[in-house]
């Protein structure tokens, strides 16, 4: 099946984002303000001989000229970190503010959660949770590299996940980048679409919206909430949103997004959504030359 050719009608230049799938993505890095301002990593890249070119729309996300990131003195020292552009925008879009406890449900392997804790100036509570135990290696081995010291890593299925051990009783921010088919990540992953199946998008949307859902009941009334995906499936993103409007007190809001993107989708294959699902914003590869996304923003209660 050619799993991207059923989102055509979806998309208003089907060839120009079949193209951009086609493309590598473009090498990029986040700038870790716990350690190095902006000017500071971009001296340093001048200094080692890296050509770099900001992204427009954060001024702490450069694009380098080199397929190995990783390997930059920058990199080694924790002033910048290795992060796909677009997957930037939901600790931006979740903006959690000094002193706030914020979870990241799925955190792993740490380039948001670390992202939340540099946005609240690595002062306040960033629980950074992963039900892969594997992959929390990554996650420690970051937050130590760029210099986190907000962060409490725990090891728990999100769909039940529990309080108890902390003095606090609800969250002020949480941010639900979920498990998901991946699709947005073929740029990158040029298999991610082998084992793609309909009977998949159905078992991995249960588990989403009971993240989501969770992470709803976990946080205080007022809170915000972040749902993302890397899919272009409705029903990983508006379908899951649609479910969890109807069994949570919660309420999608408009936030600003300086990508172009494009608003959730109401209708698909016959199934209608909540109209509220089109303050969500879907990333094309081609509208900005990333990876696909989609991100939402709810607020808790009220």
């Amino acid at each position: 099946m050619d799993v991207l050719s059923r989102y055509e009608p979806l998309i208003d230049d089907f060839a120009a984002f079949r193209a951009a799938c086609e493309r590598p993505l473009p090498s990029v890095v986040r700038v870790n303000e716990i350690k190095a301002t902006p000017e500071r990593a971009r001296t340093a890249l001048e200094e080692e001989g890296v050509g770099y070119e900001p992204c427009e729309w954060h001024p702490g996300l450069l694009r380098l000229d080199t397929d190995h990131p990783g390997r930059t003195w920058g990199a080694f020292h924790g002033w910048v970190h290795g992060q796909e552009e677009v997957s930037a925008l939901p600790a931006v879009v979740c903006d959690p503010e000094p002193g706030e406890r914020v979870w990241a449900a799925c955190a792993a392997p740490g380039g948001k959660a670390t992202q939340l804790a540099a946005r609240a100036d690595d002062a306040g509570l960033v629980v950074a949770n992963d039900r892969n135990l594997g992959r929390l290696s990554a996650l420690r081995f970051n937050a130590e590299r760029l210099g986190v010291t907000s962060m409490a890593v725990t090891n728990r299925d999100a769909r039940n996940y529990s309080l108890d051990p902390f003095d606090f009783e609800e969250f002020d921010r949480a941010l639900c980048d979920v498990p998901c088919s991946c699709e947005g990540t073929i740029r990158k992953n040029p298999d991610a679409l082998d084992r793609w199946s309909l009977g998949y998008l159905d078992e991995i949307a249960s588990t989403q919206e009971a993240i989501l859902r969770r992470a709803i009941q976990a946080t205080r009334s007022g809170g915000t909430v972040v749902y993302s995906t890397c899919t272009f499936a409705p029903e990983e993103n508006e379908a899951v949103l649609d479910d969890v409007l109807d069994r949570e007190d919660c309420r999608l809001v408009d936030f600003t997004c300086a990508l172009d993107s494009r608003p959730g989708v109401t209708e698909w294959e016959g199934e209608h959504f909540d109209p509220s699902v089109q303050r969500a914003k879907r990333i094309y590869p081609h509208l900005n030359d990333t990876g696909g996304f989609f991100c939402a923003k709810l607020e808790v209660g009220g």
